[in-house]
């Protein structure tokens, strides 16, 4: 078993089967007790995540996609910035969804994330997603009438149809080559809280609080039985979640990393190869500039 297979296969679901979210402690280390060691291996694996994506790049044959999902201060975007730092920039999109604009809302819930899919060879990185309209909607559902949906397609069913919804949309990406990978960053409400005192102490980060926030902090546990059940809804072993730990940032990065990693590992990529004729070409392309100045 690889390093990363080791570390990440702890937080993989497969399947929503008896899945609880108090089955994951956000706190948790596991076999990496020291920092130090954690950001040696994070340097291993963006080195390994680095070769690979150049290969994916060149295969162009699969596309990855990388969503990213959390409560508010858990660390996606630092984790997005340190995970992917050696990432080629050329191969990679990164789009962060915020409220919905109104040519959005005239749109069906997938709409704007299907605009922003990976092409061939690229890795695409969701900061929130269409998961959202399984959240916030689920836990301010007020929001939904902003959607201006038919009466009568409001039901007591719809979350669980926006789960169907999803999961056949995942299943389609997997069977069109788009590898998708969803992440978790599962922070407690006291580490969360820790944060938001940070920011509020620090001038430079005063920026990064909202009063909304606050708002937002009184229906955690709304909020955390909305996240329990959609990823039991959408769990599935191609389009796995990842519930990773985030009270300790460091840790946050590797087991993300190594994710990824194990990820692209399993596609099995490579280098082109030319043909015959191809060679040939490249051959004499070689000896013609060996014979001119």
């Amino acid at each position: 078993m690889s390093w990363a297979s080791k570390i990440s296969k702890t937080y993989r679901i497969d399947s929503g089967k008896d899945f609880k979210l108090k089955h994951f402690d956000p706190a948790s280390t596991a076999h990496i007790h020291s920092k130090e060691h954690a950001e040696e291996l994070l340097a291993k694996g963006i080195s390994e995540m680095t070769e690979f994506q150049d290969k994916l790049y060149a295969q162009d044959r699969w596309a990855v996609l990388l969503i990213f999902q959390a409560m508010d201060a858990a660390g996606k975007d630092g984790a997005i910035k340190h995970v992917m730092s050696g990432v080629n920039p050329q191969g990679c999109q990164v789009f962060s969804f915020k409220q919905p604009s109104p040519e959005e809302l005239n749109h069906d819930f997938m709409w704007r994330t299907n605009k922003c899919l990976p092409e061939r060879g690229h890795i695409g990185i969701f900061n929130r997603s269409y998961y959202e309209e399984v959240l916030v909607l689920r836990v301010h559902p007020e929001i939904l009438k902003n959607e201006r949906l038919p009466e009568e397609l409001v039901t007591k069913d719809i979350w669980q149809q926006r789960f169907q919804d999803i999961c056949c949309f995942e299943q389609y990406l997997a069977n069109n080559g788009v590898v998708v990978r969803k992440f978790f960053l599962n922070v407690s409400k006291k580490e969360q809280k820790r944060r938001f005192l940070e920011r509020l102490d620090k001038p430079e980060k005063n920026w990064k609080f909202s009063a909304g926030d606050i708002k937002e902090r009184q229906c955690w546990d709304d909020y955390m039985n909305a996240y329990e059940e959609l990823i039991a809804a959408t769990s599935t072993k191609r389009s796995p979640w990842y519930v990773v730990p985030a009270d300790n940032k460091w840790y946050t990065r590797l087991v993300v990393a190594a994710a990824i990693v194990e990820t692209l590992k399993d596609l099995k990529l490579e280098y082109p190869t030319v043909d015959a004729a191809k060679r040939k070409e490249l051959l004499t392309a070689k000896a013609e500039l060996q014979r001119k100045k």
